[in-house]
């Protein structure tokens, strides 16, 4: 089956994508396009599926970069390929050659491009990174290799939307402490229970932050199981383990 990768006219000419799970080698519940070292499928199957990405990516797997994600605010400035994973939640470049990744199964993929500086970025930001500050972080880590912030423009890759995200009233009352406008994200659910808006949340970061441009591609991961893997949706179906879905972005080959 063929590789399947969204992508977003707000990134090009930048080669980038958000992979689906379509298009893999590993199987049961992995099936498909798993690039997650981390899960317990077939390291094979993983190295294969991984090797696809970096072919499509037009790198070498070795020079497809990604971090040990831990859910913080650190980003990593990558200047050449390394088989090293440092924990961290976000990358970012201006070095070709590379290509930059990042895994999610609900928690949002973001990819950062500021054309003219050639300055790109890939962000894991969960609601803890993006509370944190993981956003912020990678476009103060681009502005640092000479990008303009009204320049760059972030695209938030499929995620959990908020019909599939039920939260309780723990959570929103975490939220609202830190910031009373935080309930904005937050919809009335059953049994005293929320409906928390991820994405949401991740635009009005990015926007806030003052980028040139800001979207989310629309895709739920939780409603779609044919093209996405979820966490959540494995817990409910009280599955073993999950697929992480990849996405990456590169400046183009080594000079």
């Amino acid at each position: 089956m063929t590789l399947e990768i969204i992508t977003s006219d707000a990134l090009t000419p930048i080669r980038h994508g958000f992979f689906t799970r379509r298009g893999g080698a590993s199987s049961g519940i992995f099936s498909g396009l798993n690039c997650g070292t981390g899960s317990t499928d077939q390291h094979e199957a993983v190295t294969i599926n991984r090797t696809r990405v970096a072919d499509a990516m037009g790198v070498p797997l070795d020079a497809l970069m990604g971090v040990h994600q831990i859910h913080s605010p650190d980003v990593v400035t990558v200047t050449q390929a390394a088989t090293d994973r440092p924990k961290a939640d976000a990358l970012v470049t201006a070095t070709r050659g590379v290509a930059l990744s990042v895994l999610a199964a609900d928690c949002q993929p973001v990819l950062f491009a500021d054309t003219d500086a050639g300055v790109i970025g890939a962000a894991h930001a969960g609601w803890k990174g993006a509370l944190g500050g993981v956003l912020e972080s990678t476009i103060e880590a681009m502005e640092a290799l000479g990008a303009t912030c009204d320049n760059i423009h972030a695209v938030i890759g499929p995620c959990i939307s908020q019909t599939a995200y039920e939260v309780g009233p723990e959570f929103f009352e975490d939220f609202i402490a830190q910031d009373s406008d935080f309930g904005r994200f937050f919809a009335n659910g059953k049994n005293g229970k929320y409906q928390f808006d991820l994405p949401a949340l991740g635009l009005h970061r990015l926007r806030a932050a003052g980028v040139g441009f800001a979207e989310w591609t629309r895709h739920c991961t939780y409603a779609d199981p044919d093209r996405f893997y979820s966490y959540r949706r494995t817990t409910h179906n009280k599955e073993a383990d999950y697929g992480r879905l990849i996405a990456a972005i590169t400046l183009g080959p080594a000079d």
